[in-house]
Order: structure tokens, then sequence, then C-alpha cells
């Protein structure tokens, strides 16, 4: 399974982006899929995950009411738009697909199998 993560760049504070993650290979629809973030001089933290038909979805605190999870199955693209930017959104955010969870999802990084090459979000204040 790939992914490549797209999207990012520069904006200022209040702002939005919208994050995509387009896969190929696998059974994109079998797969939870998550977002995470690593900010400079941080450690990686989840930012977002949804399951495989978008009932379920889970989001860090410091996201929640800003950001939005989806994804679009036969596209095989998960995305993640980010509204009311603040600067410490600033990160390089990576989407990640868990192959042993359809119907549930996880938080937990180390959970997640395949991972995409990160896309810069860059939060001017």
């Amino acid at each position: 399974v790939q992914l490549q993560a797209s999207g990012g760049g520069l904006v200022q504070a209040g702002g939005s982006l919208r994050l995509s993650c387009a896969t190929s290979g696998g059974t994109f629809s079998n797969y939870a899929m998550g977002w995470f973030r690593r900010a400079p001089g941080k450690e990686r933290e989840f930012v977002a995950a949804i399951n495989w038909d978008g009932g379920i979805t889970d989001y860090a605190d410091s996201v929640k009411g800003r950001f939005t999870v989806s994804r679009d199955n036969p596209e095989k693209t998960v995305y993640l738009q980010m509204n009311s930017l603040k600067p410490e959104d600033t990160a390089v955010y990576r989407c990640a697909a868990d192959r042993t969870r359809k119907f549930s999802i996880t938080t937990r990084s180390r959970e997640y199998e395949y991972w995409g090459r990160g896309t810069l979000v860059t939060v001017s204040s």
C-alpha cells in the first residue's frame, strides 16, 4: 500500500487548508485511516482517524471543532479539512493506513502499518 499526502502550504492564522492522501495498492475500503503530525522539536502526535465508511471518527482535543477527516473510498483518498488554523498547527502532516481495523479506529501510531510521506503545513501569525 502506497500513500501520498498533499495539500500543505503556507497559510495565515485563521485560514484553511485541505490535505489529501491518495492511496494505491491494497483495498482502501478495508482500512481505517489516520492523520498524524510532527511539529519542529516535538514528538509525533495523533490528529484524526476515520473508520472504513466514515461512521466513526476521532480527533485530538487540540483540533476538535476545527479539523474534519473524511474519505472517498471509490477515489481511495482520505482528506483532512483544517479550518481556523493556528500557528501551533505548524507541522509535517502524514497519513497512515491501519490494515488491522476496518470498523474501528485507533489513535496509536504504532498500530498503523503504512505511512505516506509528509506534507508541510506552516501557519503564520
